[in-house]
């Protein structure tokens, strides 16, 4: 397995907003899951997260917002999670809880 498969296959820890950046300028479609240890629900969240990268072509990019906080409040991510939506380095949606994976999924085929 090459590194880009493996890497591509399980979420991706942003470090800072020029990560953050790079990551959603070089793929296609990204997934950013903006997550913080303490909260229940992102904790819910996360195996649906991690298998959307494993099984969709999207690349799948997790942000701590308590790590950095100063790249969460230029982006307005007010609570958590907050899923955001990328296509070709374009911000397409924005949805905030809990989500089913069926329509994270159905997000990421209409982007496709």
């Amino acid at each position: 397995m090459s590194e880009s498969t493996a890497e591509r296959s399980e979420p991706i820890h942003v470090e800072d907003a020029d990560h953050l950046d790079e990551l959603v300028a070089a793929n296609d479609i990204v997934l950013v899951d903006y997550y913080a240890d303490w909260c229940g629900p992102c904790k819910m969240l996360e195996p649906t997260v991690e298998e959307i990268a494993a099984e969709t072509d999207a690349v799948v990019l997790k942000v701590d917002i308590d790590a950095l906080q100063e790249l969460a409040q230029d982006r307005g991510i007010r609570s958590v999670p907050t899923l955001e939506f990328y296509a070709n380095g374009e911000q397409a949606e924005r949805l905030i809880g809990v989500q089913d994976k069926a329509d994270l999924v159905s997000i990421i085929d209409d982007l496709s």
